[in-house]
């Protein structure tokens, strides 16, 4: 996930980012994306902190700056 703190505000699609997490020679479910993102958010937003994690409906994920 190096890749979203390097460009934030980018929209990333899922084979984007399992292509950077796991590479082009292994099939992994585009849905895992899905799974890791859920536990992602989770992580983040275990002590109140804001949702930095944007989904974007038919594109992919974005995570943006925190705004304080």
């Amino acid at each position: 996930m190096s890749l979203t703190p390097r460009f934030p505000g980018r929209v990333f699609s899922r084979e984007q980012l399992l292509d950077a997490v796991w590479g082009h020679d292994v099939y992994v479910e585009p849905r895992t994306v899905d799974v890791h993102i859920r536990r992602l958010r989770k992580a983040l937003n275990a002590y109140g902190g804001a949702d930095v994690v944007r989904t974007v409906r038919s594109a992919g994920y974005a995570i943006d700056r925190p705004t304080h």
